[in-house]
């Protein structure tokens, strides 16, 4: 494993996209969708510094946007107390509390720590329309959100585990 800056001493592990559209998917309504937007706050880093920082798995999934297989995240069954962090930068996600079994093989959440935490976009690139989730921070692709989630807010946050990093609480 390559070693990451300073500031993720404790994060080593991404996600990414992790969710495809089946029968019971119910994708959010476009309308949903703000349009890309640039933001002051965003991390910008070469490719290079991507490579040397990340692993070959999590390169993949945060920067190309890639999915890693079903079930085979080590997050997905993962059912301890924390903080679910990017991979990348570092930047809180989601917590455990909103954590949930989806049944889909991948770690899926009803909602981000904050609305501030993550950024939508709208995403054609397997034919279909669906909502991408990409860390605000460094832009990294973290899954897709679908409208087919569990009460309170009826959505399910569907990431790849390579995106992510826990911190136990």
């Amino acid at each position: 494993m390559k070693p990451f800056p300073s500031l993720l001493l404790l994060l080593w592990l991404g996600t990414a996209i992790g969710c495809t559209l089946n029968a019971k998917t119910a994708p959010l309504p476009l309308a949903a969708v703000p349009a890309r937007t640039v933001f002051g706050d965003t991390l910008s880093r070469t490719e290079e510094y991507w490579r040397q920082t990340l692993t070959p798995e999590q390169f993949f999934v945060l920067r190309e946007k890639g999915t890693e297989r079903p079930f085979s995240g080590q997050y997905h069954a993962h059912q301890a107390q924390g903080m679910y962090h990017c991979a990348g930068c570092g930047q809180a996600l989601f917590s455990s509390e909103a954590k949930f079994d989806s049944g889909t093989g991948w770690p899926s959440f009803f909602t981000p720590v904050s609305a501030a935490a993550v950024r939508q976009e709208l995403d054609t690139s397997a034919g279909v329309e669906q909502v991408e989730v990409l860390c605000r921070s460094c832009g990294g692709h973290l899954g897709h959100v679908f409208a087919d989630g569990p009460k309170p807010t009826g959505l399910r946050y569907c990431l790849n585990s390579s995106a992510l990093a826990f911190v136990k609480r």
